[in-house]
């Protein structure tokens, strides 16, 4: 059986986790967790994130409805890094955009690729 603890977390105990969509293979944000936010995550199949700012547990679309359902949780080759293939309802960023990574770089000059959902 998995254990959460086997992972490689950072000083604070927390391991990057990058969302990306399952069928279209979409990154859709990079947030944290910690080793129980991963076991909650694969316990129940809603992602569970740490929140650094609130120090706090946070089910992604708890509030707002935009769900992260787990799909497939992957280990980067030194354990520090998680890829979590998910069914994402609605957007991803707070911002209402579907993926957070919606600016580009263009000649030098930032450039925005996604408007918002809603």
């Amino acid at each position: 059986m998995f254990d959460p603890a086997s992972l490689t977390y950072d000083a604070k105990g927390l391991i990057p986790a990058i969302a990306q969509d399952a069928k279209s293979g979409e990154v859709l944000m990079m947030a944290w967790m910690n080793a129980e936010s991963v076991a909650r995550t694969l316990e129940t199949g809603d992602v569970t994130y740490w929140s650094r700012s609130r120090q706090s547990f946070w089910v992604k679309g708890e509030t707002s409805g935009h769900r992260q359902r787990l799909i497939e949780m992957r280990i980067d080759c030194d354990r520090d890094c998680l890829l979590l293939r998910v069914d994402q309802t609605g957007p991803a960023c707070h911002t209402g955009r579907r993926s957070c990574f919606y600016t580009s770089l263009q000649g030098g000059e930032e450039v925005e690729i996604l408007k918002p959902m809603v």
